[in-house]
Parts: structure tokens; C-alpha cells; sequence
């Protein structure tokens, strides 16, 4: 049967698309059940690797290209895990390359990592998403699979959340704890995962009789939830609860909060997105959305290494309660 990818396999077994690329490659630990499975699912479907696909995995493609700018260290250190983890599955080696936020740095960098051998680049936010950084890696004939992007671009692969979803998830929670007046802390403007949650974030605000969004822009760094938690703080009727589009920007947030004397969660809840390690190093430790970053790089490398870069996996996210949220302490009039 022709047209058969390793993404299919992996949804007939109900395991990941790495898993599959773990059995048939005959690398890395599974367990005996899960290769049955994964068997099966390859002989009812009829699958056969890609066999040129399988040999760059496993010889050519033994250099796999990563550019960033991320300003989120500790968004960057579950990411190169994921990624570290993907290229040790395969045999192959990780190429980092830093870079500016710009189209001509972003192109420099992917030509560095091309003259060092790259066949394949994994980009994490916001250069899934660049035109330049995308054409030039065309140019080079590089294979790119996109991660954390909000929405599936036909020049890469992309692992994903739906963004959409679990902003609306998140915000959901806080209206059910009964606030009603929430601020939102926007992410970068140029990443549509930023677009994406705003979108959720205001769906469940207008389907809430008596709700009120009060929206500050961000950048994703801790600097900007600062400043914005700040604003957001000063106005005369503040929110009730800060919902920031990254938990970086919610540490920011949590940080100002203190500054002002507030008690998290009792005066002010906070919560955020992501669920970097920081979000359970602080007291309170954060409410946030969960998305699993470490796995998505992971699994962009599997999908690099197996050639299904034209695959748009959506991986599911998860509302993570813990220290930051609570009903408000009086009734928003």
C-alpha cells in the first residue's frame, strides 16, 4: 500500500511517531508489548520505509541543524533535551546555531549549519515560522520540521499543540474559579502561537456573561511580564487574575505582585503557559498549561530522521494546577 507514513503507523498502534522510528530502526529501549503493536500496525497497514528516507537516518542525515533565539532559557533547556534525546535515538548529531531575530541573521545561521554538514534542520519558535530562514533552508535543500508554531505551514513539518484549545482550557478555569475581570499578558507578535491564544483566551471571555478581558502585549520574556503586570496592575479596577502567554512572562507577573505587597494566590492569581522547570522552583509554584516541549523536539527529530516532514503532528496539552490560582477573594462588581 503506497502513501503510508510512519505517522500512520504510529496512530494505529497509539504510540508516538519516534516510537515506531525506534522499533524499525532497532535503536533505543522499547518495550516488548509496544514493538507487537507497532509490528502490527506495520503489517496491517502495509508499510514499507522509505528506503532512501532510511538510509539518510541512519548515514546522511547524521547532522541535524537547530537555530535559535529563544529568549526563554528555560523553554531552550527542555527543548535541546528533546532534541539531544532525537538525535541519540538515531546516531546522529545535534548542530546548534544562535542568532538574531532578524531574516538576514536567521539565513546566516542556516547557511552555517548547511556548510557544516546539515541535511535537516528542527526550528524551534519563532524561526518555524520565518519566510527567510524557510526559503534559504529550500534553497540548501534542507528538510525542516517546525516546532511550537501555532499553525501548519506547507514549506515544514510542524509538532504542535493547538494553542487555541488550551488557552480557551485555561481561561475556562479561571472563570469557573469565578473571576471576572482576567488580564492577559499577548506573547511575541511575530509567532501566530501568540495570535492563536489570544483567540482562545477572548472565545471564552465573550461566551462569560459579565466577563471582561483586560490585554497587555509581551514578548515572552520576564522583563516584559514585568512591565505588563505592572500596567495591568495600575489600573483603577485591576484584574483579578493575570493569565501570561508564557510562564516566563507569569514569573515576571508573580515577581510584581510581591513587589506590591499582594499575596499568590489570595490577592491576585497568576497562571501561565508552558510549564518550564522554573514553574515548580518558585513559591507558589505555577498554574499553567502544560505543553510537552522536550517530546515535541524529540519528535521533530524522529520525523526529520524517517523523511516525514510533511507530517503535522498535534500533540496534546494539559491544564496543570498547582500553587498560583484561586477564586477571587471578593465578588468583581
Amino acid at each position: 500500500m503506497s502513501g503510508i507514513r510512519i505517522s500512520d503507523v504510529a496512530a494505529r498502534a497509539g504510540v508516538s511517531a519516534m516510537t515506531v522510528s525506534r522499533v524499525m530502526n532497532n535503536r533505543g529501549a522499547v518495550k516488548p508489548e509496544t514493538r507487537e503493536a507497532v509490528l502490527r500496525a506495520v503489517e496491517a497497514l502495509g508499510y514499507a520505509p522509505n528506503v532512501a528516507a532510511r538510509s539518510l537516518a541512519l548515514g546522511g542525515l547524521d547532522r541535524i541543524g537547530l537555530i535559535w533565539s529563544n529568549p526563554s532559557a528555560g523553554y531552550l533547556s527542555e527543548f535541546l533535551l528533546g532534541a539531544l534525546e532525537g538525535v541519540r535515538n538515531h546516531g546522529g548529531q545535534l548542530l546548534v546555531e544562535q542568532c538574531d531575530d532578524d531574516a538576514e541573521s536567521e539565513v546566516a545561521a542556516v547557511r552555517r549549519l548547511a556548510a557544516g554538514g546539515a541535511k535537516g534542520l528542527v526550528l524551534p519558535p519563532p524561526h518555524g515560522e520565518s519566510i527567510a530562514a524557510l526559503a534559504e533552508a529550500e534553497r540548501l535543500g534542507l528538510k525542516v520540521v517546525a516546532v511550537a508554531a501555532g499553525s501548519f505551514r506547507s514549506e515544514a513539518g510542524a509538532v504542535r499543540i493547538d494553542d487555541r484549545a488550551a488557552a480557551g482550557v485555561m481561561t475556562r478555569r479561571l472563570l469557573d474559579l469565578g473571576h471576572r475581570r482576567i488580564g492577559l499578558i499577548t506573547g511575541a507578535a511575530n509567532q501566530s502561537a501568540s495570535a492563536e491564544r489570544v483567540i482562545g483566551f477572548q472565545s471564552e471571555i465573550d461566551a462569560c456573561p459579565g466577563a471582561e478581558a483586560i490585554i497587555e502585549a509581551g514578548d515572552f520574556t520576564y522583563r516584559s511580564g514585568l512591565d505588563a503586570a505592572g500596567l495591568l496592575l495600575d489600573r483603577p479596577r485591576p484584574p483579578t487574575a493575570i493569565f501570561a502567554s508564557n510562564d516566563d512572562m507569569a514569573l515576571g507577573a508573580v515577581a510584581v505582585a510581591h513587589q506590591r505587597g499582594l499575596d499568590v494566590p489570595r490577592d491576585l492569581t497568576v497562571v501561565g503557559f508552558d510549564d518550564i522547570p522554573m514553574a515548580t522552583a518558585v513559591w507558589p509554584p505555577l498554574t499553567t498549561v502544560r505543553q510537552p516541549v522536550a517530546r515535541m523536539a524529540a519528535e521533530a527529530v524522529a520525523l526529520l530522521a524517517e523523511g516525514a516532514t510533511g507530517s503535522d503532528l498535534v500533540f496534546p496539552h494539559a491544564l496543570i494546577e498547582r500553587g498560583t490560582s484561586a477564586p477571587p477573594r471578593l465578588t468583581a462588581s
